[in-house]
């Protein structure tokens, strides 16, 4: 199966603006995103789909494969969906242009499953508290098959009898991606759903519209870069 990864790219960001453009040991985030996309060995080709003639110009300095988007979308699966509908392939991997430390194997696991599964994503198990009452940790619980059967900002499951927390299983969504590239067409063309709504989660539609979300347990929780902290946390790692 011809599978791409695509790097959805938005130049402005509320809480830490042109974060992809800002340096990481020498190289620029997005950058750093994409050269670990390049170490995935199942993949065709690495493409980075861009809002902005600023960034398009940065990112062409590192690669030819730069596609000029729209500055409209309201997300960027849908910006992935105007990317691909250039690209001759038939399954994509979306990879957040903020995540530098992403795993090569982990994007190389979802890209194995694309063979039998329409949509793949990926969990890592939290422990602490604070993690898993955090709301911007979004949880997910699955069926035993490894099927997402909710994703939500609120603790799931609810522990009602006060169970020790070692002994319970929570799981972190993790904001990567893999799709066919026909699922993906259909996903983009469907009505935000009232769950979606609700929790402002994008993957609820899926569930909504009764489509199945396999997933991918690993131990890789990388770190995503949206504020300042995270920046000065992403600094020290690369030290």
């Amino acid at each position: 199966m011809r599978t791409v990864i695509v790097i959805p790219a938005r130049l402005k960001s509320s809480r830490l603006p042109n974060k992809l453009l800002l340096d990481l040991g020498g190289k620029s985030i997005i950058r750093r995103v994409y050269e670990q996309c390049l170490k995935v060995e199942e993949i065709t080709n690495v493409y980075i789909a861009v809002d902005d003639e600023k960034l398009k110009l940065h990112c062409e300095e590192f690669t030819e494969n730069t596609l000029l988007t729209s500055k409209n979308h309201q997300s960027g699966t849908d910006r992935i969906a105007e990317a691909v509908s250039q690209i001759d392939c038939e399954a994509v991997i979306n990879v957040q242009g903020d995540e530098p430390f992403i795993d090569p194997v982990l994007i190389s696991e979802i890209a194995k499953l694309l063979q039998t599964n329409t949509m793949v994503s990926a969990m890592c198990p939290i422990f602490q508290k604070t993690e898993i009452e955090d709301p911007n940790n979004v949880k997910v619980v699955v069926n035993k098959n490894k099927k997402a059967i909710y994703f939500s900002r609120s603790v799931i499951p609810f522990n009602r009898d006060g169970i020790e927390l070692d002994i319970l299983k929570y799981y972190k969504h993790l904001g990567v991606y893999g799709y066919t590239k026909k699922i993906l067409f259909e996903f983009t063309k469907l009505k935000p759903t009232y769950l979606e709504e609700v929790e402002k989660l994008e993957q609820l539609r899926v569930i909504e519209n009764g489509f199945k979300i396999h997933m991918i347990e690993t131990c890789h929780n990388a770190i995503g870069i949206d504020t300042q902290e995270d920046y000065n946390n992403a600094k020290e790692l690369m030290k």
